[in-house]
This record gives C-alpha cells, sequence and structure tokens, in this order.
C-alpha cells in the first residue's frame, strides 16, 4: 500500500517546517539507528522489536518525527547493500505504522530503492546525507511520493569526510552547497515547502568548522527555509567537555539552544525529552510566551 501523504498531512507537516526560526516551536527528530555500528548507540535497537519499542517511545517523549536509519554514516563507516538495509528498515517502519505511531517517520538513506520501500511502508520523509548526489534519481522520487526531504553538506563521504577537511570559509562554502542542491530539487519538482536543509555537522568537518556553523547559523537560515541541526552525542562535544558519547547529553542541550536562539527549527537527537524540555524553555524566553504544563511536582514551600 502506497504511503502518499494526504493533503490534511501535507498541510500541517509544511506549517510545521515552516521557516520562521525561533519564531515557531522546535520539531524534534529523534534518532532511530537499527545498525551495528552507529558510533553511540550501534548494535542496541538492531532488532525489529526493540527498534520498534524505541520508536514509540522517542514518539512518546516528543519526537515529531523518528528518523530511522539502517546503514551508520560515522566517520569511517563501510557502506552496506541495499538488501542489507532493506532487511533492517522496512520491518520497524511498518511495524511502527501497525503499533499506531502518530509522528511522521523518516527514512536515513541515500538509496532510491531503500527510499522508495520506506516510503511505501510509511515513511513520508526522506533524509539523505548525500543531498541526492549519491543517487540523483532520489529527487525524482521524492517529487513523485510528495514526501518531505533533507539535503545536508557533506565533504566527501563518511569513509573519507573527516581525513583534514578544509575550507576558505567554512560557513559561506556550505551555503552555497546548499543553494546548489536547493536547485536541483526544485528543479527535480520537489516543492520548496517540502525541502529542509542541514549544515552536516561532523560531517567532513573539524572540530572549529563545526563551532564556526553553529556561531553563524543565521546564514543558513537566511536561505528561507527550515534548518536542521544534527549535533547529539558528537566527537566535537565530547573533544570540548572530555565526556564519552553517551555523556554528552549537557554538551548537546547546549548545541541545540544556542542554533535554536539562531534560528535553527529541526533538531535530531538521540535523548528526546531532555532536548525537548531545554527548547521549550529557549522558546517560551525568545517568544516571550509562555505555553504552561500540568505537573505532579509541587513547589519548594516559603
Amino acid at each position: 500500500m502506497s504511503a502518499t501523504p494526504t493533503r490534511a498531512r501535507v498541510k500541517q507537516e509544511e506549517e510545521s517546517l515552516s521557516p520562521t526560526g525561533a519564531q515557531r516551536a522546535p520539531t524534534i527528530m529523534g534518532i532511530l539507528n537499527v545498525t551495528p555500528d552507529s558510533f553511540s548507540d550501534g548494535g542496541r535497537y538492531l532488532e525489529p522489536a526493540a527498534a520498534i519499542a524505541h520508536g514509540l517511545e522517542l514518539a512518546r517523549d516528543g519526537a515529531a518525527i523518528v528518523d530511522v536509519g539502517g546503514e551508520s554514516t560515522r566517520p569511517g563507516a563501510e557502506p552496506v547493500a541495499a538488501a542489507e538495509e532493506l532487511r533492517r528498515v522496512v520491518p520497524v517502519i511498518r511495524g511502527l505504522r501497525e503499533a499506531g505511531l502518530e509522528a511522521r517517520i523518516s527514512i536515513d538513506t541515500s538509496k532510491v530503492a531503500v527510499a522508495r520501500a520506506a516510503l511505501d511502508a510509511g515513511a513520508t520523509f526522506v533524509n539523505d546525507v548525500t543531498a541526492f548526489r549519491a543517487e540523483p534519481e532520489m529527487a525524482s522520487l521524492v517529487a513523485e511520493r510528495g514526501a518531505q526531504c533533507c539535503l545536508m553538506h557533506m565533504l566527501g563521504d563518511p569513509r573519507t569526510m573527516q581525513r583534514d577537511p578544509h575550507y576558505d570559509d567554512v560557513v559561506e562554502e556550505v551555503r552555497t552547497f546548499l543553494e546548489e542542491r536547493i536547485e536541483q530539487a526544485l528543479a527535480a519538482g520537489i516543492r520548496r515547502e517540502r525541502i529542509v536543509i542541514d549544515p552536516g555537522i561532523g560531517f567532513g568537518k573539524a572540530d572549529q568548522h563545526n563551532f564556526e556553523l553553529l556561531r553563524r547559523l543565521d546564514a543558513l537560515v537566511a536561505l528561507g527555509f527550515p534548518v536542521l541541526v544534527g549535533t547529539s552525542r558528537k566527537s566535537f562535544i565530547g573533544r570540548v567537555t572530555g565526556r564519552s558519547s553517551e555523556e554528552r547529553l549537557a554538551g548537546t542541550i547546549a548545541t541545540c539552544v544556542m542554533a535554536f536562539e539562531r534560528g535553527a527549527g529541526l533538531f535530531r537527537v538521540h535523548d528526546v525529552a531532555p532536548v525537548a524540555d531545554a527548547l521549550a524553555v529557549a522558546a517560551a524566553t525568545v517568544s516571550g510566551r509562555c505555553k504552561t504544563t500540568p505537573t505532579s511536582s509541587t513547589s519548594p514551600k516559603t
């Protein structure tokens, strides 16, 4: 059965990704790695039942999008055959839909065959770290299905991207790259409202490049598309804090809040609940509007 989005869902998704920066509530994309070798949680959710349970948990914690990936894109990662990637992700996506998941499902892949099967199974978002360069026909598939997509900057590929990356001006070079990929996506028939852009933190970037992109993120927001930031548990945070990958929550929150203040609207993270809380407070601060929710805790007595 085709999972082409309904008109109502398309409108809802477009509104949620409107590129209004910090004036709109942040959108959380929860990471669901169905891989044995991802840098932080590899192997933890390789079995479909565990992956489905975790995907539902991510949604309960506040993820509006669950990003399912069957191939690691960590530095040095080896490619995975399409048949194996399909075996990993399709049962999980189908299982999440059958379990009643209301969050959107994203497929994290650069392979057209995998994206097509994922869309058939219930995904509505294609997160391609190559920005349709690996298989250019991906753009036509996204346009045909009316799916959302994320175009990300990456220098080289996962096997080579961290080998002495160099830029004269990383922000301007990433911006130029994204402008070119946006034009290609539009030319393929993808609607502007369905496009998200990602500077590719940690993908072919030295530490100083990552921090410069975060510091000057407003230059990418100015392109007029929703900006997704993926800093969760990444090694540049560890090199500043001295923390292992599973101890980098505080650093992740700091980067997400700073990116939100500079106009990012989507945040791809492992630890959904605490990041969602931090961004809710940041949103209330930036907008001046405080939406309260019931709490079971009691205020300290005075």
